[in-house]
């Protein structure tokens, strides 16, 4: 993925509604045939959905970041599941002990490797 590329998911990322697509190029700050073929990789490569959008009788396209599963490996230390997932307290990740807990088991993992 180029840096433009790489702009244009980013920013379409950060708005949970989604950007307008005759929007995207400005935002840019490319022309609007550069955006769409940027538009069409991020379509192809299956980050983004684009759904057809009309505003004031003028129809484009709203693009969103579709949202990608979460690799298990990432939430899990052994067997132990990241504490943050279900846990209704209110702490500061510096100061919570579970927390903590966790980081040490997943740091031991790797020494041991």
């Amino acid at each position: 993925m180029n840096d433009q590329e790489e702009a244009a998911l980013s920013l379409i990322q950060s708005h949970r509604q989604g950007v307008r697509q005759s929007d995207l190029w400005k935002l840019l700050e490319i022309d609007s045939r550069k955006c769409s073929r940027i538009v069409k990789r991020l379509l192809d490569s299956g980050l983004i959905e684009r759904i057809e959008f009309r505003e004031e009788g003028i129809k484009t396209y709203l693009l969103r970041a579709k949202k990608r599963a979460i690799d298990p490996s990432v939430i899990l230390a052994g067997t132990e599941i990241l504490p943050c997932i279900g846990c209704d307290q209110e702490c500061t990740p510096e100061e919570c002990a579970m927390l903590l807990d966790w980081i040490y088991q997943l740091a031991l993992e790797e020494y041991q490797e």
